[in-house]
């Protein structure tokens, strides 16, 4: 049986795209007859990252990393990270002459210079470095591919994203107070500086604005927009439904890499609005299930018009089964070229 240990910074208590993406190709390899591990923070002692505390650092050592990496005995290891847990593993797995691999999940000069006077340019130097050093780097689409490889990022693969289709799928009705006006613009995500929100918030449009998710923002936000519905974090079917209760999806994101919700609210049938980037533009593209434009509130009121049918049926092109193949072809390919470049 081939194993795999996937090394990950991101874990719960963090609601967000890495680990729902983490969880659902490691349930999906594990149904294909993959033995899949994790090492997260939760084996060691942490603190809260400074501006993220659901983001906890690990307190850990090179030997202790080392140890549980040599317990697992893995066939492949793939760092999912570029925290503490996923530094050390890379500097374990290079003393060793071992074959890794990472994903690239997160803009993190554009996050970082979101909130630190530190140059972009220093930070994309240092990720560099630790995804070159691996035999691949996983990638989520082709536009974030093109991105990382003008930066000289190399070894560069495709892996994907999936949906659960039954959880999330259109529903009759809506779950957002009656005297809301229609039509109802909504925005689902972590409420933080690189997510833009404001950009949607500022938009003249008519109805209603709904804000789903937490975040260091949110009381701010709420005292800044008083009009607008702020519903806190929501998950599961309740999420799916507000989803399903709005008209359009507004995605005001700059730095996303890929954008899990934009498939969520597909998949409830639900069309996006979105500025041209990296994520809106690989699964929006052409599809007519959303409208891109640099001018976010005509991006908005022109989705009004699509199709939410249309919507679904692009959403149901992706699935977590197809995203673990990706993942596990990747993690193969790499240990392929990882052994001949050492019989070389």
């Amino acid at each position: 049986m081939t194993s795999i240990l996937i090394v990950t910074d991101a874990w719960h208590p963090q609601i967000n795209g890495v680990v729902r993406s983490l969880e659902r190709t490691a349930a999906e390899l594990i149904r294909m007859g993959v033995s899949v591990e994790f090492l997260t923070p939760q084996a060691f002692r942490t603190l809260p990252c400074p501006t993220y505390p659901e983001i906890r650092l690990s307190l850990t050592t090179v030997a202790a990393v080392r140890r549980r990496i040599d317990q697992c005995g893995c066939d492949h290891l793939h760092i999912a990270t570029e925290g503490p847990l996923g530094l050390i593993a890379a500097r374990v797995a290079r003393g060793r002459g071992r074959v890794f691999t990472t994903s690239y999940h997160t803009r993190f000069p554009e996050y970082v210079s979101a909130r630190f006077p530190i140059p972009k340019a220093w930070s994309y130097a240092w990720l560099r470095h630790f995804h070159n050093a691996g035999q691949g780097c996983m990638v989520a689409t082709p536009s974030l591919e093109a991105d990382l490889a003008a930066h000289g990022f190399t070894n560069l693969m495709r892996w994907s994203r999936g949906i659960d289709h039954d959880l999330f799928r259109p529903h009759e009705g809506s779950v957002l107070p009656d005297n809301l006006p229609r039509p109802i613009f909504i925005y689902v995500g972590r409420v933080a500086v690189e997510k833009n929100i404001e950009a949607f918030l500022d938009l003249p449009l008519p109805g209603s604005k709904v804000v789903v998710g937490d975040g260091p923002l949110l009381k701010a936000l709420k005292k800044r927009y008083p009009a607008v519905h702020f519903t806190g974090a929501r998950t599961a079917e309740d999420l799916a439904r507000h989803y399903a209760s709005a008209d359009v999806f507004v995605f005001p994101s700059l730095t996303d890499t890929f954008g899990n919700v934009l498939l969520e609210a597909l998949a409830c049938g639900v069309p996006v609005a979105a500025f041209p980037v990296t994520g809106p533009l690989d699964i929006i593209g052409s599809t007519c299930a959303g409208v891109l434009n640099a001018d976010l509130g005509r991006a908005a009121l022109a989705a009004l018009d699509l199709s939410r049918e249309r919507c679904r049926e692009v959403a149901l092109g992706y699935t977590w089964t197809e995203s673990a193949r990706q993942f596990l072809a990747n993690c193969t390919a790499a240990y392929d070229t990882g052994r001949q470049a050492e019989a070389a």
